[in-house]
């Protein structure tokens, strides 16, 4: 009795950790559009004071339920996507998952449901690269038995777009406005590439807090940061832990679209809220989409509305994932949550721009 009432106590502890109030969603809805606004600006927009604000954003990302990252922005005529589903020797699943967690250029892990063990997002510079060095080392994973790929031809909708939708019209245009980049020509220097692994840990690092962390002048490191944010050539992204803002469910969907209907089929897909991801790829199944639904009695309900949408689809497979362990470089928890720190290696390559490779996974 005493046990059984510890692990109720322990449950009802986590989904408290797991909570997140009206007003945090809103800032969260801030942050997808605007990841590094001021405080003096967010709490201008939300009626809120800025230091009641800084200490709701650390409360929520200390506790691993939103967090924002930072990628460096890859040559779109060149990059190189690759969808990757893995089969593993019986039982060794998590194993591989671990391992490939490791690799930088594997940019999402998961788990799916279905007839393949692994599901993979891979961003590496060229096509030569992928097949020559990525795709081998994923094949040499010990526990790997084979590996099938789908190369991205054209990303239509990406996670870094999906937004928790909290805030009203005219704030989040505020948002959007502060956000508005004026990019400035320019090569980064070696110096200020420095601080790109510092901003894939937390996309909101401050100059000082970097400084002191590569042991800079503050005011040196300001500059760099300052010429970093006007390059254009780095994208932020304000991402949440699946389980906390209510979609539960992570499911992909393969399928066949007629071809020149691809774009189409697209901008049909953008008004359904909970796309995370259209994609179009080469293989059997030249389309792929993911979305955020709140529990799995409504993919049946998703489907119809994929086929409603998108005359002549036709649905291949359906993969839902049982669990996430890496997304856009992040590591995560069992529960989806962040674990604070993105796998080591390389910052991960994106770009902003859709229709063109490469932006960034679901």
């Amino acid at each position: 009795m005493h046990s059984m009432a510890g692990s109720e106590q322990n449950h009802a502890s986590a989904d408290e950790n797991l909570r997140l109030s009206e007003h945090d969603l809103e800032l969260i809805s801030a942050l997808q559009i605007a990841p590094r606004v001021s405080w003096q600006d967010a709490g201008a927009i939300l009626g809120a004071h800025p230091a009641t604000l800084a200490a709701r954003w650390e409360r929520i990302r200390a506790a691993g339920l939103a967090w924002i990252t930072a990628y460096s922005v890859g040559d779109p005529a060149t990059m190189n996507l690759a969808f990757v589903n893995v089969d593993c020797d019986p039982g060794r699943a998590d194993e591989v998952a671990d391992a490939l967690c490791a690799m930088p250029e594997v940019q999402s892990v998961e788990l799916p449901a279905g007839h393949h063990d692994l599901l993979l997002t891979v961003f590496t510079e060229t096509l030569p690269d992928y097949a020559l060095r990525v795709a081998p080392a994923i094949r040499a994973v010990p526990g790997v038995v084979r590996i099938h790929s789908s190369l991205g031809t054209r990303l239509h909708q990406a996670g870094h777009a999906w937004r928790l939708a909290a805030l009203g019209a005219k704030q989040a245009a505020a948002f959007a406005e502060v956000a508005e980049a004026r990019h400035a020509e320019g090569v980064l220097p070696a110096t200020c590439r420095d601080l790109l692994p510092l901003l894939a840990r937390d996309g909101r690092a401050s100059a000082a807090e970097m400084a002191r962390a590569l042991g800079r002048n503050p005011s040196t490191v300001q500059r760099q940061l300052t010429r970093i944010l006007g390059s254009g050539l780095v994208s932020f992204r304000c991402d949440v832990a699946q389980i906390a803002v209510g979609f539960p469910v992570n499911c992909t969907w393969y399928a066949r679209v007629p071809p020149g209907e691809h774009a189409a089929a697209a901008a049909a897909l953008r008004s359904l809220r909970s796309v995370r991801l259209a994609a179009s790829v080469t293989g059997p199944a030249n389309f792929i989409v993911t979305m955020w639904l709140h529990s799995v009695a409504e993919v049946m309900g998703a489907e119809l509305a994929l086929q409603e949408r998108v005359p002549g689809i036709e649905i291949t497979e359906s993969l839902v994932m049982l669990r996430v362990a890496k997304r856009m470089g992040i590591l995560l928890g069992p529960d989806g949550r962040s674990l604070g720190t993105p796998a080591a290696g390389r910052t991960p390559a994106t770009h902003d721009g859709v229709d063109r490779l490469p932006l960034d996974a679901p």
